[in-house]
């Protein structure tokens, strides 16, 4: 994490616990860059993403309380939605309903539009497939959602999870994100453009909330996880078999990924955040009873370092962060590398290279070793067998080895 903060200019707070044991828990960079605050592990960061499992949580209450069904349908809330008679509650929790992904187009534009005005505006956006056919990761599903819990409970959306969620775990540096309230200790956030710092965009909070709008600390997140994982404080066991389970081939649970791709080989449910600048990874490993999270306020790939801590923690090798220099070599040798390697494919166009597609070029260290130019946490070796021939490519992600057999 020195390395991430000193090479990589990570800002924002790091939190690993096994069991009730804290293995690591520090404050990296700047909360207010203008300022120059720095981070402390108090220091409270917008969650994005990591935000739906809160609405995931609110929404089963609201079921156990026997207050409404998770096979409810959109148009007992919504009846003028569209297929609304067909989308599910469960639907939109795991990302099957057909929404698309955003209307980010409304929350970052300065436009006053009242609840019923937001929906009106979504329901005009076409559905991408027949509910419960497919999945697509959707925040219009979570915003859905949030305003669901509203309309059940009779209680703003952010009074309910502070009585019901925070309240109950003892979370009193969390809340719901607005546009007025001064919050002490919050972390401004900063974003790349051109590879430079800048200060993020207006966001309409009263619009993005459900699937972001959560702001919390390391702290905070892990009292969450002992409320959540280890106890039935907020759920009973029932409903939480219900939101531990994978649902379709993406993984999702009930906002959670139950035992991702990412889990190196353990039992893992987790969820990332981005938007801007904040970027938050929130990695639950069940049965190790580890717990591992990352918040940044600088657009810092909090999932890919979570990622590699957790390589650490379950000790596997994994490469200090390092400056790359992009050096001249003759691209002749680029013919050798094009092809297919399992699930990556290297183009090449121009005398160039790409990783995957042509927006990703790969820039040279040396004749076999090139990282991705727009993402200095993965770097790739080409690897020749005894006869020169190139079989492999070694992928490094966040300083995690990967070996990548060539296909074709």
């Amino acid at each position: 994490m020195d390395a991430q903060a000193n090479i990589n200019g990570f800002s924002g707070t790091v939190l690993i616990t096994k069991s009730d044991s804290v293995m690591l828990k520090r404050a990296y960079g700047l909360a207010d860059y203008e300022w120059k605050t720095p981070n402390t592990i108090d220091t409270k960061f917008s969650l994005a993403s990591v935000s739906k499992q809160f609405t995931a949580v609110a929404i089963l209450q609201l079921v156990e309380k026997g207050q409404m069904s998770l096979d409810d349908k959109l148009v007992k809330y919504y009846p003028q939605f569209p297929h609304g008679d067909q989308i599910t509650i469960q639907m939109m929790l795991t990302h099957n309903a057909g929404f698309q992904m955003d209307y980010d187009e409304l929350y970052l534009a300065k436009t006053a539009l009242e609840k019923d005005s937001v929906a009106s505006y979504i329901m005009q956006k076409p559905l991408l497939f027949e509910p419960g056919s497919k999945t697509a990761y959707s925040n219009i599903g979570y915003y859905l959602l949030a305003r669901i819990i509203e309309k059940v409970s009779h209680q703003a959306y952010a009074t309910y999870l502070k009585l019901n969620l925070f309240d109950v775990a003892q979370m009193y540096n969390t809340g719901i994100s607005n546009n007025d309230s001064i919050v002490a200790r919050y972390a401004k956030t900063y974003y790349r453009k051109d590879n430079v710092l800048i200060k993020n965009p207006y966001i309409n909070w009263n619009y993005n909330i459900g699937h972001d709008g959560v702001y919390s600390t390391v702290g905070d997140l892990y009292l969450w996880n002992k409320a959540l994982f280890d106890s039935t404080i907020l759920l009973n066991a029932a409903s939480k078999k219900k939101m531990f389970t994978s649902y379709n081939d993406e993984k999702f649970g009930f906002g959670l990924l139950i035992n991702p791709f990412y889990n190196q080989n353990h039992q893992l449910m987790a969820h990332d955040g981005g938007f801007f600048g904040a970027m938050s990874s929130f990695n639950k490993f069940t049965d190790d009873d580890i717990f591992i999270t990352v918040l940044s306020n600088n657009q810092s790939p909090s999932y890919l370092i979570a990622y590699a801590l957790a390589a650490i923690v379950f000790d596997k090798p994994v490469e200090l962060p390092y400056k790359h220099v992009q050096v001249k070599i003759d691209t002749k040798v680029y013919e050798a590398y094009i092809g297919q390697y399992e699930d990556i494919t290297i183009l090449k166009k121009n005398e160039k290279l790409y990783y995957s597609s042509y927006d990703s070029e790969l820039l040279p260290a040396s004749n076999e070793q090139f990282f991705r130019s727009d993402n200095r946490h993965l770097t790739i070796e080409f690897v020749r067998n005894s006869s020169g021939i190139v079989t492999a490519l070694k992928l490094i992600k966040a300083g995690v080895i990967a070996i990548k057999k060539k296909t074709d």
